[in-house]
């Protein structure tokens, strides 16, 4: 069992790494290809079609709201970045959760005994 110095520490430490942490976005990013409704393009040839695209969306759900963005090619390795980082995010603030809780537990333990 971890004393309540350790788990005050890693609490500490947490909460530096989400500090550093730097720009963030939720969501998933999807790449899609499209076929058009132009009579004879290649995204129509019969032997070798080829669709238009990637086309990049960035999917997410933010203040109880669905939303959808286009992502220019040269944005996508920065839109990963952003969603890496809220990733690493939701880890640590869920880890940061769970190590209060048993903090906490372990302070009611202790003033359980002293009565």
């Amino acid at each position: 069992m971890k004393t309540e110095a350790q788990l005050e520490r890693r609490i500490r430490r947490i909460q530096e790494r989400l500090a550093q942490l730097g720009p963030m976005r939720p969501g998933s990013l999807s790449k899609q290809y499209n076929i058009c409704g132009t009579p004879g393009c290649r995204c129509k040839d019969p032997d070798h079609p080829r669709k238009h695209g990637p086309y990049y969306h960035l999917n997410y759900a933010w203040g109880g709201r669905s939303q959808t963005e286009f992502v220019k090619p040269a944005a996508v390795a920065e839109v990963r970045k952003q969603l890496a980082v809220y990733k690493l995010f939701r880890a640590l603030t869920n880890e940061w959760v769970e190590v209060s809780i048993e903090l906490a537990k372990l302070r009611r333990g202790s003033r359980s005994n002293e009565d």
